[in-house]
């Protein structure tokens, strides 16, 4: 069911935004938006035809919970906050979008996992997420697909919580809905006004944001709707996605139960048609919740060996309980890059690659017939790329 509807002629383009705010030189047009509404892949059972060969890709659940991608390559993409030329760097290194500006998928069949955490401390959130999506509707059309995850920051927004969120965030969602809505020339002539002005007007541009984000993002509005496509916890082939991490008991209580329920509180009801559905706290609140766990995420240096051995049986137990070979998590930034630990059972992929974070050069993972290797640039040359292994 579509939630946005766009003119196929009208583009939406990120303004500049008010005082000492840059916005990048970054246009997604309307074509790109509307496809935020499309729901190719999130049906039970449903199929990506596969080319070369390879079996279809079948889907299960709604939201996608576990999908079966024989033969394909993985890419895991870590926390993006918000920095579209970031983003772009690290699908360009992955190989899966092309270099010249047009947002083309290129990654063939190419099964991409995007791990959470696209919103805040940047300004291009709304521009982050069109590109994803414009990306799975090409990838499908080859035999790929491209999946999210929800991270803390989704969640805290569709709560209405935005300490974390960017200005020029603000103003992204109400350029959003100017575009939406066809905004009148008044309106942009008053917008003009206020470049550069810390007056009462600003202020009132500042409400004007909140409100605009609350619009887009509380339970039920086009954003929260999108963000509802999207899991929490995702198992493709014998690797399991998600942003903080899963343990045993996310397991008992049920992966697809629980992103279902997270899916109905994000869309605003249930399936009883009552308003308001209950937060789920398991997967969003607490700090062994599936967003924020950082249990299998902490520095070697910091924990005892006894600590590290039942750290590490949780985790065994978890992929046993899921039949899965290894996890893979974003949510705590990996100053020295994306690193494996328990005998490469987890895989830590947020490098803090956003401006907003630790602004630090892209890398990815990339997983084929079950071995994993890192992607990243160069330390001594940035265009130049480098694959670490791992055995």
């Amino acid at each position: 069911m579509g939630i946005l509807s766009l003119s196929s002629s009208s583009v939406y383009r990120p303004q500049q935004p008010y005082c000492q705010f840059q916005r990048r030189n970054q246009e997604v047009t309307a074509e790109t938006a509307s496809l935020l509404v499309q729901n190719n892949t999130t049906n039970k059972g449903g199929g990506i035809r596969g080319g070369g060969g390879l079996k279809p890709i079948v889907v299960t659940g709604n939201p996608p919970t576990f999908v079966s991608a024989p033969g394909r390559r993985i890419i895991a993409v870590g926390d993006l906050h918000g920095d579209i030329t970031q983003t772009r760097s690290a699908l360009e290194m992955a190989g899966v979008l092309s270099s010249d500006g047009q947002n083309t998928w290129t990654g063939g069949e190419t099964v991409l996992v995007q791990l959470g955490d696209i919103l805040d401390r940047g300004e291009d959130e709304i521009a982050i997420l069109s590109l994803l999506r414009s990306l799975h509707i090409q990838a499908i059309a080859q035999g790929g697909a491209v999946f999210q995850v929800n991270g803390n920051h989704e969640t805290m927004n569709v709560e209405g919580d935005f300490r974390y969120v960017d200005q020029g965030g603000f103003q992204e969602c109400v350029h959003f809905l100017e575009h939406l809505d066809n905004v009148s020339e008044q309106w942009n002539q008053d917008r003009k006004m206020s470049e550069g002005y810390w007056g009462p007007w600003n202020i009132l541009q500042k409400q004007k944001g909140v409100i605009a984000r609350s619009t887009l993002l509380r339970p039920g509005g086009l954003l929260a709707r999108e963000l509802a496509r999207h899991p929490v916890a995702l198992k493709v082939d014998d690797w399991v996605f998600c942003h903080g991490g899963l343990l045993p008991h996310h397991v008992a209580y049920g992966v697809e139960k629980m992103n279902n329920k997270v899916a109905r509180w994000m869309r605003g009801f249930d399936e009883n048609g009552d308003d308001d559905p209950e937060l789920p706290f398991i997967a969003t609140r607490g700090y062994d919740s599936v967003v924020w766990n950082r249990l299998y995420s902490r520095e070697s240096d910091d924990i005892e060996d006894y600590q590290a051995r039942q750290i590490s049986s949780i985790l065994q137990e978890t992929l046993r309980a899921l039949g899965g070979k290894a996890m893979v998590v974003g949510h705590t930034p990996q100053t020295e890059g994306i690193n494996c630990e328990y005998g490469c059972s987890i895989w830590r992929v947020d490098v803090g690659m956003s401006s907003g974070v630790l602004n630090s050069r892209p890398e990815v993972l990339e997983i084929i017939n079950n071995e994993a290797r890192v992607i990243k640039s160069r330390t001594d040359m940035y265009n130049e790329l480098q694959v670490v292994d791992y055995t």
